[in-house]
């Protein structure tokens, strides 16, 4: 067997499989992406006097969903670079490069007899030991390895990705009766650690886990909205962030998933089960008729929603008609957003008298009965259950975490009144005085199993604050911060003010963290497990005092914050910034100083104040810069000129990346910054990195002095913009901004290639923010984007 994975094929570039190359190709490894040859040329071919026979034309359908890859909406590639990493062929020419694959991932057409088709020749040129895999959502895994040979069939298994692979987590392994236990050993490892996935194990049944309860959930729903007079908008209203669901709720996630899509995974399972669940997987009339007219969803323009302008329509499943959008109004919904913590508003919900109350107890109590009488036949137990539909659905609770939120007993009871045929094993479960799902015990979480409580299996990679907290407590804490021991010498800054925007709260548990680590400790992990990283500095507190003229007291923030900055870069230990998520404004200020920036994968970094009529003012002008010089090949002539337009460009546009990879081509991040494909490993990578820094013999970075383009730079530097304002595509406001920012960043009024310290930058830093944040039209931006959370062109 393969000790690990260097080469890859996939073979189908359908969406799925060009998506699953396009991940490989993100975590560096080289993929030889196949498709079928053409039997035909196309206008194009034709005009180029193309043939059937020119490679070109054979390799068509793989290149061209390789080129789709790199305008599609979400990006699949981190950065546009990555399709570097796939080469393109055909089943007919290149299947014996496959000898050089250490991974074959099968993602051709739901057909059984193609797949065993393709298998075949897979099996003829594969290396002895390769693991091969299928992609599929729902054919028997077994009945696909039938007839190959002994090694092909202890080296394949199911590896079931959800789409789009980049962003969504769960990774579904399905082993056959033959595939080694190594083999499944190994995948389960790589998919964490390498692929960043939330592996869970499913048995070879109808679409697996995931799919198989989350498309009865969504059927049910439809069934019961059209049974209970609800609209679409309604349900939606109550079936998303409320309930702990995402956003796009029921319907429209129907809409972006595509109702053809849909129809064909329910299909699936309906032609394998029977009897009650037959039934429910039969597909509604409704979405017949939907299929019938193409209204598809997204794809095709108009589903169960559609947008006239900017107004968003809902279906009227009776006239067939598109309606102003609707939302449920229950006094339980006004009891469940008040209400702190999914298990009160699910409570508030669930038993609530009224048509909100009885629209959830419709859904969800066939859902979690559904789901305990799946339990052997699909997992093995209910921690693979709860996984899968977070990790696939975007669950925040899976379906008994839901359970024992609206409490297990209470919730039978009330089953039983309604005639609801409870699973045997959950009615022994109580009978045995064991009243929920899950124990937790001096932080350690067991499951029910069989009659007793077993541990839930611990990745050690995954750090939950929650958890550690309630173990070992908290050093010092403030309402913007706290201060925690995450073992092995190690601390962590963890941020919770609300949308972790930075305050003096925030600023004086940093200048205490480096203290106390550099005193107690090897180093510190600025990072959290919030929503997002840092959306920057409380803009509304800075409103609030510019709109009073307390320029003094901002001057007084901004002054502790660039200190704090400076405590980061030059501590005596090292620090260590985890971002992920948006990371903006102020955020990317306190990851740019850092030591290291062990970065998710998933990281949204920009220096972004422009868009609120300011630039940074903690310093992230000048690190930024800094950073980008040190970018710089050691003893090469290189353009300084080059290196501010480059910074001054990012910052004036407020570019964001829409990924860590991406954040290090803006050069936010640079050689000595790491990047976690798996988010869940974020603090422990953070955590590794600040003691191999220690390890190796930490030193502050030296306090050298700075070059800067001075009075002639500045000059060149306002070109590009004063240009862009004549021509009337930014305002005399964008101009002032600009010119702020470019005299910052030039170094002010001195000649080229000047060397001035760190202080005097910030110096001119926090007089140009300043200034601007006295200016009203900044004033009304930052107002714009508080209310409106859009930035305000005026």
């Amino acid at each position: 067997m393969v000790q690990r994975i260097k080469r890859a094929a996939v073979l189908g570039s359908g969406v799925m499989g060009s998506g699953i190359a396009a991940h490989l190709a993100n975590i560096g490894i080289p993929v030889l992406l196949l498709d079928i040859v053409p039997r035909e040329l196309n206008d194009d071919e034709v005009k180029k006097g193309l043939t059937l026979q020119d490679k070109a034309v054979r390799n068509r359908i793989a290149s061209i969903a390789a080129q789709k890859l790199l305008k599609q909406k979400p990006a699949p590639l981190t950065v546009k670079s990555n399709l570097e990493l796939i080469t393109v062929g055909n089943f007919e020419d290149d299947m014996h490069q496959l000898s050089e694959a250490d991974w074959i991932i099968e993602v051709v057409v739901e057909n059984l007899a193609v797949k065993q088709q393709v298998f075949a020749q897979v099996d003829e040129h594969r290396k002895k030991g390769s693991i091969i895999s299928s992609n599929t959502s729902g054919i028997s895994v077994e009945a696909m390895a039938e007839g190959r040979s002994d090694d092909f069939r202890k080296h394949f298994l199911g590896t079931h990705f959800f789409n789009p692979p980049r962003y969504l987590k769960l990774l579904e392994i399905i082993p056959t009766k033959d595939t080694d236990e190594n083999v499944l050993s190994f995948m389960r490892t790589f998919g964490e650690d390498v692929l960043g996935k939330g592996v869970v194990e499913a048995k070879d049944t109808p679409n697996f886990i995931a799919n198989r309860i989350g498309t009865y959930g969504l059927l049910v729903t439809v069934q019961e909205m059209l049974k209970g007079g609800y609209s679409v908008g309604e349900v939606d209203s109550i079936t998303g962030p409320l309930i702990g669901r995402a956003k796009s709720a029921t319907f429209r996630t129907l809409d972006v998933v595509g109702l053809d899509t849909f129809a064909h995974v329910a299909k699936n399972v309906y032609e394998q089960v029977e009897g009650q669940e037959k039934a429910v997987f039969e597909i509604p009339g409704l979405l017949e008729k939907m299929l019938d007219n193409k209204w598809l969803g997204s794809k095709s323009g108009q589903g169960f929603y559609k947008k006239e302008g900017k107004t968003i329509l809902e279906l009227n499943p009776e006239t067939f008609e598109y309606e102003e959008k609707k939302k449920l109004q229950a006094a339980s919904v006004e009891l469940a957003k008040q209400a702190k913590g999914l298990p009160n508003k699910l409570k508030a919900l669930i038993y609530a008298d009224d048509r909100a109350g009885a629209l959830l107890r419709s859904i969800t109590i066939p859902t979690l009965v559904y789901s305990a009488q799946l339990l052997g036949e699909i997992a093995d137990d209910i921690v693979a259950i709860d996984q899968a539909m977070k990790w696939g659905f975007g669950w925040e609770a899976g379906p008994f975490e839901l359970w024992d939120a609206i409490g297990v007993e209470k919730s039978v009871e009330l089953m039983e009144q309604q005639d609801v045929q409870v699973p045997s094993w959950v009615k022994e479960m109580l009978a045995k005085g064991f009243g929920t799902f899950y124990r937790e015990e001096n932080g350690v979480l067991f499951f029910y199993n069989n009659g007793e409580y077993r541990q839930v299996r611990q990745n050690p990679k995954v750090i939950n604050l929650k958890t550690h907290k309630q173990i070992n407590g908290v050093i010092k804490k403030n309402s913007g911060a706290s201060f925690i021991d995450l073992g092995n010498d190690v601390a962590l800054l963890e941020f919770h003010s609300q949308s972790n925007a930075i305050g003096l709260d925030i600023i004086q548990m940093i200048n205490f963290a480096v203290d106390e680590v550099e005193k107690n400790y090897k180093g510190l992990v600025i990072g959290n497990q919030g929503k997002n990283f840092c959306v920057g500095a409380n803009l509304g507190m800075i409103l609030m005092e510019a709109q009073d003229d307390n320029i003094f007291e901002i001057e007084m923030v901004v002054h502790q914050f660039q200190q704090a900055m400076m405590k980061i870069k030059y501590s005596k230990k090292p620090v260590v910034a985890a971002p992920f998520g948006m990371t903006l404004g102020g955020g990317a200020e306190i990851c740019l100083p850092a030591s290291s920036i062990q970065a998710s994968s998933e990281t949204y970094m920009g220096l972004v104040e422009v868009g609120v009529g300011l630039i940074p003012g903690g310093g992230g002008n000048k690190e930024l810069y800094i950073k980008q010089l040190s970018n710089m090949p050691k003893g090469a002539d290189f353009d300084l000129q080059s290196v501010a337009n480059k910074v001054f460009e990012t910052i004036a546009m407020a570019k964001v990346s829409t990924s860590a990879a991406e954040a290090r081509k803006n050069q936010f991040l640079n050689d000595h910054d790491n990047i976690s494909v798996n988010s869940d490993h974020l603090l422990y990578d953070a955590k590794q990195r600040v003691i191999e820094l220690y390890d190796s013999g930490y030193q502050p970075p030296a306090r050298n002095k700075v070059p800067v383009v001075g009075e002639t730079g500045y000059a060149t530097l306002l070109l590009g913009a004063q240009s862009m304002h004549l021509s009337g595509y930014i305002s005399d406001h964008d101009l002032k901004i600009a010119k702020k920012l470019a005299y910052v960043i030039a170094g002010g009024k001195v000649p080229f290639g000047t060397e001035v310290d760190e202080q005097y930058l910030l110096d001119l830093e926090k007089q140009a923010f300043l200034s601007l944040v006295a200016e009203g039209k900044s004033q009304q931006r930052m107002q714009h984007m508080l209310l409106k959370g859009k930035p305000l062109r005026n």
